[in-house]
């Protein structure tokens, strides 16, 4: 037996409960009635109906001070504005609020079903799209587990066994045999990239990120990276300068993932260089935010393409590139920051250089 749906109404006008209520209820709905907007939302809290009818104009709260409760109470719930005191000021300011439509009064039997039976076919949309949105993350995680058992762990078996093969254990190999040995182990390292970073991407969650987020300093962070890739730069000729904080570096933010963020950057600096080029990393205080400066020396990137570096799976095309990218690691960069509630942005001239600015939020002051 199908369920039956509920209507609430909120209007002062007993005659109004009435009428509302004779004309739904012989249409199968359940409805409840609240003479006022202090009752109604004791009705809304308590009933959970699937529409709610508010008159605008009532003593004590009023029709707008209940349509902004009703979606923290339930957003599910479809609200529907009556009123007699219908004007095009008073419509903006409810659909702002969040109402699904608006019904001037006086209004004829057939004009309430009507926008019922439309707020029905929202509701039905709206479920529909939730269904799919779970549907959807419920493959994105099997799919996740998938790559990471099916695919990632056997693709790094076959990275060993070129390794051993390669380092001459099972036996000597010949020039040619060891070239394409080589140029396989590529890319394969490549592909494995890629996968890494697509899963970085699927198990980012915004709500793990703000758990975790804690006072976190960002030149502790930095010079952990350098120390990391200094031998790389040294063996291109690549200096890389951090000059003194100005101000705090003491960022809100979870340490591992903004280690990701600000790796990627350095690492794609050291990267994209000339030889015998240089990074210089600025930190500094600034009145809404911890911005860290990130510039190199290198070939930069062209102003058509500057809107676009942080789309996913997209690569500028580069003469001087060393080696590719997945083309996924600014998106997850950008993606990560702006989980944090920050900002990161990009100032190139081809040619000439970049500078990564990223911008994080203070911790909370005492």
């Amino acid at each position: 037996m199908e369920e039956k749906l509920k209507v609430l109404i909120i209007d002062d006008e007993e005659s109004m409960r009435d009428s509302c209520s004779l004309i739904l209820k012989k249409d199968g709905y359940l409805i409840n009635t609240a003479e006022n907007g202090n009752e109604g939302l004791k009705k809304l809290e308590e009933w959970r109906p699937e529409f709610v009818l508010i008159d605008l104009k009532m003593p004590g709260i009023g029709g707008l001070e209940v349509l902004e409760k009703v979606k923290e109470i339930d957003p599910e719930i479809i609200p529907i504005v009556i009123t007699g005191y219908a004007t095009v000021e008073s419509a903006v300011d409810a659909m702002k609020k969040g109402a699904y439509d608006f019904l001037p009064k006086p209004f004829t039997p057939e004009e309430l079903r009507i926008i019922i039976k439309r707020g029905l076919e929202r509701r039905n949309l709206i479920k529909e799209a939730e269904s799919l949105r779970r549907e959807k993350q419920l493959i994105e995680e099997n799919f996740i587990t998938m790559v990471t058992h099916q695919l990632r762990s056997p693709l790094v078996t076959i990275g060993q066994y070129f390794e051993v093969i390669l380092g001459g254990i099972v036996g000597d190999i010949q020039p040619k045999q060891k070239e394409m040995i080589t140029k396989a182990r590529d890319r394969l390292e490549g592909l494995l990239e890629l996968i890494n970073d697509w899963l970085d991407i699927a198990r980012l969650s915004n709500g793990q990120i703000i758990e975790k987020s804690k006072a976190t300093s960002i030149r502790e962070i930095i010079q952990k990276i350098i120390e990391f890739i200094h031998p790389q730069a040294k063996n291109e000729g690549i200096s890389i300068e951090i000059f003194p904080v100005k101000g705090s570096d003491q960022a809100l933010g979870d340490k591992d993932s903004l280690e990701q963020v600000f790796s990627n950057l350095i690492h794609n600096a050291v990267k994209y260089n000339k030889p015998n080029g240089k990074i210089s990393i600025n930190i500094e205080e600034r009145k809404d935010c911890i911005a860290t400066l990130i510039k190199d020396t290198g070939i930069g990137i062209a102003k058509e393409h500057l809107p676009l570096i942080f789309d996913q799976f997209y690569q500028v095309s580069r003469t001087k590139q060393k080696g590719k990218g997945s083309g996924l690691g600014l998106s997850i960069a950008q993606k990560i920051v702006e989980m944090h509630g920050g900002v990161i942005e990009v100032e190139s001239e081809e040619g000439i250089g970049s500078t990564f600015t990223v911008c994080l939020p203070k911790p909370p002051g005492p």
